[in-house]
């Protein structure tokens, strides 16, 4: 494991360029998103797992997809409907006559990344299922307890509320998620390019990984290396705290405002350097926070003939972000 080994300056220096050529190689997958591409990686090596929510095709599944493909790591989609049970997630118990035994037969979870699509299309009790796998990093099944692979990251997409045929997400499980996403509309300069250019699909398979799980291990650990100086976590501080004054939605948890501070290293560490600034934690805030404080997705919609991002109005953490003061 990476946690065991001792890394040196170079190596982080190393891996953080291999994570920038990553990066450009999202960009050429998913256009017009460098921002969601940089926050998505974020979460994957902060450790934690991400919520991808949008309209159908948006391009969350081609993001989810192109991650698994340049991380290197094994990958399973499950396709989320309203009659799948949990056992076709975790995987069940078959008797095995010959041995006159049951055999545990894993499901599609047993894998380093799992996708989630469609996720709010399933009943609460599927959705449940997950809990103990995102959080534990291992699936309880008939009194017995499995490891899943290291890493382990879920990424779940899921469609809007106003939407036929879903169920909204608990409170537990979106705490589940470091990290929640909105791709929105691409801008006519990257449609364009879309229409003209090559299938996203196709493209996806000639991509070959530019990392691997020793390196995705190597970029979590560097994670933990980056520096938080107290003057920065004043500031941190100071926006839970503001989380936490409202009469209208419940503040930041302790888990939250750990999953801030992760977030922001990892961020940082995506972005080259190893100590975190203030602009670090706002530009993570939203994404952290939003879901956790009861935001819900608001679809993009053509606004002065401009195609606007799927965020359009200002969101809690926005609002939050303009009253506290950096010093």
């Amino acid at each position: 494991m990476a946690g065991n080994v001792a890394y040196t300056a170079s190596d982080y220096q190393h891996n953080q360029e291999k994570i920038a050529h990553l990066m450009a190689q999202l960009n050429q997958l998913v256009l017009d998103k460098p921002q969601a591409i940089k926050l998505a990686l974020s979460g994957i090596f902060a450790g934690g797992h991400l919520l991808l929510q949008d309209l159908p095709g948006m391009g969350k599944t081609t993001l989810a997809q192109g991650l698994a493909q340049l991380l290197g790591m094994s990958f399973s989609r499950v396709q989320f409907t309203n009659d799948m049970l949990p056992a076709d997630i975790l995987g069940m118990s078959i008797y095995n006559q010959s041995q006159q035994r049951f055999e545990f037969r894993p499901g599609p979870i047993f894998t380093q990344l799992l996708l989630a699509d469609e996720i709010n299309r399933s009943s609460p009790k599927t959705q449940s299922a997950l809990l103990e796998a995102m959080e534990e990093r291992q699936v309880t099944q008939d009194g017995k307890t499995y490891s899943l692979p290291q890493p382990f990251f879920v990424i779940a997409t899921q469609n809007p509320l106003q939407q036929a045929g879903v169920y909204p997400l608990p409170e537990s499980q979106l705490d589940r998620f470091l990290l929640c996403l909105s791709l929105g509309y691409p801008s006519p300069a990257a449609e364009r390019e879309i229409l003209k250019g090559q299938d996203r699909r196709k493209l996806l398979k000639e991509m070959a990984s530019v990392l691997d799980t020793e390196a995705v291990l190597l970029a979590q650990q560097g994670v933990t290396q980056v520096h938080v100086a107290d003057v920065v976590l004043d500031y941190l501080q100071r926006l839970v705290a503001k989380t936490r004054t409202s009469q209208e939605y419940h503040g930041l948890s302790p888990r939250g405002v750990l999953s801030l501070q992760r977030a922001a290293q990892a961020y940082a560490y995506v972005s080259g350097h190893m100590e975190v600034t203030p602009e670090d934690i706002q530009a993570v805030f939203a994404a952290v926070t939003d879901h956790r404080l009861g935001q819900r997705f608001v679809p993009g919609r053509v606004v002065d003939g401009q195609v606007s991002d799927a965020q359009i109005t200002k969101t809690i953490a926005q609002g939050i972000l303009a009253e506290v003061a950096v010093i």
